[in-house]
């Protein structure tokens, strides 16, 4: 079957949540290191909204791929990567990546290019789902596990644990500009949520690539009393010398990073030199082959695999339950909202007790049709 169509448009996912947030006195509140921009300028300008990529075979069958920055993306898969992937076999995944790889070499593949590359190789994915009738964990081997065990990013620890999440992420508001103030008053959190939580609850730190060597390690010791499972996006992705610093003067303690790295390159380097404990790439930022690539490389070297926000959306949750090093899954939860009213993507499946199983229908289980995709698209 060969692919006769490939268009990428801006799509805006959101629904309307049937339950508000419900604010507890004294509720944790939610702030971003000072060296951040404010939101939304943090991730991408409130003009781009969401992407969708969607890929077309002759008999109709179509496959959707979602990324992020829909303003430079659907330039980038309209203009260059569409023409490269029309003509090609659907089931000829490997081959398309390694395609667009080098079609964008010239002007760089991480970035927002990345992430283009992501969208059509999500889509290209459902699609070969869809025709061969299998969900898409089975093309990658099958179910590995009966289910994936999944930890909530956000500030809500009580609400998470009713939830039945076994692990939490807390974001640290701190950063290099703070000092010691900074350093003691996430000592003083995390030794409240210890207490809170007890000790058969892993807690993580998100550092938003907002720290420096120093602030890491200063940061990272006065932590030890509280056994963090590791501290992530400690450093700009960029900063090779730095993870090579921290590695050398955290010993002990679970490092993680990976969702700002785009390329297999990249990775290879980090596991190498033993960087990090947890390899973290964003499945729609890079795309579904590479991060099968990226968990490969993580199991031949005894390291961990836990793709950022991959319980998000379908195409993390098919990636984590077929392979053996992806062994927890990641759900971003801010405000008190049945997790069912969180869902953008109809046939996305639902964390139940801190446990997720995905949708066992063709592709990744999306169940939309045309008439939704006219419903969304700006």
């Amino acid at each position: 079957m060969r692919i006769k169509g490939v268009r990428a448009q801006a799509v805006d996912l959101r629904r309307a949540l049937e339950n508000k947030p419900i604010d507890r006195p004294g509720k944790a509140t939610s702030s971003k290191p000072k060296r951040l921009p404010p939101q939304p300028a943090a991730r991408h300008p409130a003009r781009w909204p969401r992407a969708m990529c969607v890929v077309d075979t002759d008999d109709g069958t179509f496959g959707c791929g979602t990324t992020i920055a829909s303003g430079p993306v659907c330039s980038i898969i309209n203009d260059h990567l569409a023409d490269i992937v029309v003509g090609e076999s659907a089931m000829a995944t490997e081959k398309i990546y390694d395609l667009l790889i080098r079609a964008t070499a010239s002007y760089g593949n991480s970035g927002v290019t990345s992430h283009a590359i992501a969208a059509v190789d999500l889509a290209l994915w459902d699609l070969k789902g869809k025709l061969l009738g299998r969900p898409v964990y089975e093309l990658l081997g099958g179910p590995q596990k009966d289910h994936i065990p999944c930890y909530a990013t956000g500030v809500d620890v009580e609400w998470y644990r009713d939830l039945g999440f076994s692990a939490v992420k807390l974001p640290l508001p701190f950063d290099p500009t703070d000092g010691v103030r900074g350093i003691a008053e996430a000592e003083r959190t995390f030794a409240k949520v210890r207490e809170q939580v007890g000790p058969d609850i892993d807690l993580m730190l998100d550092c938003w690539l907002a720290l420096d060597v120093e602030y890491t390690v200063r940061l990272g010791t006065a932590l030890r009393p509280y056994n963090l499972r590791w501290i992530e996006d400690y450093l700009l992705p960029e900063e090779t010398a730095g993870f090579r610093a921290v590695r050398q003067r955290l010993p002990g303690q679970g490092l993680a990073t990976g969702e700002h790295w785009y390329t297999t390159q990249r990775f290879a380097e980090a596991i190498s030199g033993q960087w990090v404990d947890v390899l973290q790439p964003d499945v729609e930022w890079m795309g579904l082959t590479p991060c099968v690539h990226v968990c490969h490389m993580a199991a031949a070297a005894g390291l961990a695999f836990a793709p950022h926000g991959g319980m998000n959306t379908p195409y993390g949750q098919h990636l984590v339950f077929a392979l053996p090093a992806a062994t927890l899954g990641e759900l971003g939860v801010s405000g008190k909202v049945p997790l069912a009213e969180r869902i953008q993507l109809p046939g996305t499946a639902v964390v139940e007790d801190g446990k997720l199983v995905p949708s066992a229908e063709p592709g990744f289980g999306l169940e939309v049709d045309r008439s939704w995709l006219e419903k969304v698209a700006l």
